[in-house]
């Protein structure tokens, strides 16, 4: 592995100039975060407008996180060949053209279709702004703005739940999502102006890559133990989130609590603002525990704990139904510690590609989890419109076991900063 790239090789940025290029890049990822949550709170209204069933709500949701994933590790090459502007800049173009699809879609394949460019768009949001930050600032503020670019991106999350409910209750969710596609315009601007880019720095002056050479480069990652055990965890973090709250936590609170559209939006953004929270305070983890493998498995260990509660026992108290969300967003932003650990096992060179890789793992968990639990549900009898409660205990149950078996396989890999596990 290359050694890391020295702090004092990393130029002195201006404060100012950090808040401008956090910002402008936290608010395209804020738009993404929307974009990919925003089937949860008006999946019932889906469902009833177009005729969807339960496994059609399913594919909806995940085929977004499908072009996603697949997207990923020709980005990765984009990102370390052309680099994190001019990416943004075309996934912007994209993710406008499938938002305005999906506000005019009058059919299950049009939906989908627009779902797909969504996907597509939003592949570089969150890959684009790290890379940035781990070429242009010191390995020990990567943790710490990753953790930043996660909690302002959380916002569209936020977005996603009591607003787009409220706004699809006054306005309609078409009209909500051309609105999304103005505001995204006006971000793609906004990275036009305010980014601007630095050769990267241990290698500003070797030739650049061929194509083919960049492609190896992923061969070179998958060579490496520990970040197969690191794809596997990454498999089930973020989709055990968007398990709830970018889809099934909404029907779940309609169908067995009796929710209306503004009331489930309400409780969703409760775990969305615990999840806002913790990638904030898990950012900064790395520090307080010496490493990067134990925080990972404490949230993993803690969300898997929440899903399997509601596998027991089904229907929650209204107090332990908040307890439950809160847990779930919070516990599960541990991911940022994940993909902190994931960049410090990644040679200077091969960061662009390192990062998507494991995003690979990310979105690809979402869309097989998603798929799956659709699936799953529609094995059981749907009555008066409403999915059956043992369906939900059987969904959020698997992915309690999927989380297990995975920190299982996670506690071997290497931490370069913690504990020294196998190579």
């Amino acid at each position: 592995m290359s050694p890391p790239i020295p702090s004092a090789s990393f130029p002195v940025i201006p404060w100012g100039a950090t808040v401008s290029l956090v910002g402008t890049l936290g608010a395209v990822y804020i738009l993404s975060q929307f974009l990919r949550n925003s089937v949860g709170v008006i999946a019932p209204n889906l469902a009833e407008e177009l005729g969807l069933a339960a496994s059609e709500i399913g594919l909806l949701s995940s085929v977004f996180f499908f072009a996603f994933a697949g997207s990923q590790l020709p980005l990765g090459v984009a990102l370390d060949r052309w680099g994190p502007k001019l990416a943004m800049l075309v996934c912007s173009a994209v993710a406008i053209a499938g938002t305005i699809l999906f506000a005019l879609a009058t059919a299950p394949a049009s939906l989908i279709a627009a779902r797909i460019l969504m996907g597509v768009g939003s592949c570089c949001f969150l890959m684009a702004p790290l890379a940035l930050y781990a070429r242009r600032y010191p390995p020990e503020r990567f943790a710490s703005l990753t953790g930043i670019q996660l909690g302002v991106g959380t916002i569209g999350t936020l977005l996603a739940t009591a607003p787009l409910a409220f706004s699809a209750a006054m306005i309609g969710w078409r009209m909500t999502f051309m609105g999304v596609a103005g505001l995204m315009l006006i971000a793609a601007a906004l990275i036009a102006l305010v980014v601007r880019e630095e050769p990267l720095h241990a290698h500003a002056t070797a030739p650049r890559e061929t194509l083919r050479a960049s492609i190896a480069g992923y061969f070179t990652l998958l060579r490496m133990p520990s970040v197969a055990r690191l794809f596997l965890m990454q498999l089930v973090g973020y989709s055990s989130f968007l398990l709830v709250v970018g889809l099934w936590g909404g029907p779940y609170l309609t169908h067995i609590y009796g929710l209306d559209l503004i009331a489930r939006g309400d409780m969703l953004f409760i775990a969305a603002i615990a999840q806002v929270v913790g990638l904030i305070l898990w950012g900064n983890a790395m520090r307080m525990f010496g490493g990067h493998k134990l925080p990972v498995v404490i949230g993993a260990l803690a969300t898997a704990g929440a899903l399997a509660a509601v596998t027991l026992f089904g229907i929650l108290p209204r107090i332990g139904l908040i307890i439950w969300l809160i847990t779930v967003g919070g516990a599960s932003a541990s991911v940022v510690v994940l993909i902190a650990h994931g960049k410090a096992l990644f040679p200077p060179h091969l960061v662009g590609r390192g990062l998507t890789l494991m995003n690979v793992g990310t979105m690809g968990g979402v869309f097989l989890t998603q798929t799956l639990s659709g699936a799953l549900i529609d094995l059981f009898p749907v009555q008066d419109g409403a999915y059956a409660l043992d369906a939900y205990r059987l969904v959020f149950g698997l992915q309690a076991a999927f989380i297990l078996i995975a920190c299982i396989f996670y506690l071997g890999a290497r931490d370069p900063h913690g504990e020294v596990g196998r190579a």
